[in-house]
C-alpha cells in the first residue's frame, strides 16, 4: 500500500493505493463518512472495505475528501465531495486502463456519494453500500438504479433508521435490470463495532460472486490449466477466517475515527 497524492478541483487530494499485481485487475473506490463527524479514510469501516478488496486480488483507492487530512479544499456537503470522488475515480481508472470492472463502495455519508457518483458513471458495474443515510439523505436520484449492489446496514445502528435503509433496498430492488442485495447485521451499530468480520466476510461474499457472475467462462473441454485452478482458488482466500481484521483496524494511524460520531 502506497501514499498517493493527486490533483483535484479545489487542490491536493491524499489518499492510499494498493496495486494488484494480476493484469487487467478490477479496481475499486472506497469513499468514507462525514468529514464534520471524524469521518476519514482511515475510518475501521473504511479500512475494512479496502482491505477486502485488496485481498480479492482488485487496485483499490481510498481517500481524503476535500478538507480532511492533507486534502485541501473546504467541505461543500456534496457537490464538492462529488467532485473529489469524480477526480479519484478518473486517476484510478487513468493507472489501471486494462481493469475489467470497475466498483464503488462507501460507507455512511460516502455511500451517498458514491451512489450519486455511480448515477453519472456508466463504466462503474457494481456497488457495496454501508449504512446509507436514507433518514438523512435524499436517495430518489436512484430512479433507475443503473447497477446492481449491495447494502449493509447494522440492526442497532444509532444514527442510521435500519427500517429507512431496509426500505430504501427494496424500493431498489423491484427495478428492471438489477438486482440489489440486502444484509443486515442484526447487532451492529454505526460503527459496526465486534461485527467488522461479519462486514467483511459479507462484502467477500458479494464480491466474488458478483465477480464470477459477470466473467462467466466458456465450457471447456479437456483439463484446465493449474494456472485456472490457482486462480478460483485464490479469489475464496479470504472466506476461511479473518479474525485478525478488528485488530488491524485498531493499528491504523489515524485514532481519531475511535470516538467518531459520525452521520
Amino acid at each position: 500500500m502506497s501514499e498517493v497524492l493527486f490533483a483535484g478541483h479545489a487542490g491536493r487530494l491524499e489518499g492510499r493505493y494498493h496495486q494488484s499485481d494480476k493484469p487487467g485487475a478490477p479496481i475499486a473506490l472506497i469513499l468514507h463518512p462525514h468529514p464534520q463527524y471524524g469521518g476519514t479514510m482511515n475510518n475501521k469501516v473504511v479500512y475494512t472495505l479496502f482491505s477486502c478488496f485488496q485481498n480479492l486480488g482488485f487496485s483499490v483507492l481510498r481517500f481524503n475528501f476535500r478538507s480532511v487530512g492533507r486534502s485541501q479544499g473546504e467541505f461543500e456537503d456534496g457537490p464538492g465531495e462529488l467532485s473529489d470522488a469524480t477526480v479519484a475515480l478518473d486517476w484510478l481508472q487513468s493507472v489501471n486502463p486494462e481493469a475489467r470492472q470497475c466498483w464503488i463502495a462507501g460507507y455512511s455519508f460516502g455511500a451517498w456519494i458514491g451512489l450519486q457518483l455511480l448515477m453519472r458513471r456508466p463504466d462503474i458495474n457494481n456497488f457495496i453500500a454501508v449504512s446509507p443515510p436514507a433518514n438523512d439523505k435524499d436517495f430518489s436520484f436512484l430512479a433507475p438504479c443503473p447497477a446492481s449492489g449491495l447494502i449493509i446496514q447494522g440492526g442497532k445502528d444509532e444514527i442510521v433508521t435500519p427500517s429507512s435503509v431496509a426500505t430504501m433496498a427494496r424500493r431498489l430492488n423491484t427495478q428492471r435490470n438489477v438486482a440489489v442485495d440486502f444484509a443486515l447485521i442484526e447487532e451492529g451499530d454505526h460503527m459496526y463495532n465486534n461485527h467488522l468480520v461479519d462486514l467483511y466476510k459479507i462484502c467477500g461474499n458479494y464480491i466474488i460472486n458478483a465477480v464470477q457472475q459477470k466473467a462467466q467462462p466458456k465450457k471447456r473441454r479437456g483439463r484446465r490449466k493449474k494456472s485456472e485452478l490457482e486462480a478460483e482458488n485464490n479469489e475464496r482466500l479470504l472466506l476461511e477466517d479473518d479474525s485478525t481484521l478488528d485488530d488491524d483496524a485498531d493499528s491504523m494511524e489515524d485514532d481519531t475515527f475511535d470516538n467518531e460520531d459520525e452521520k
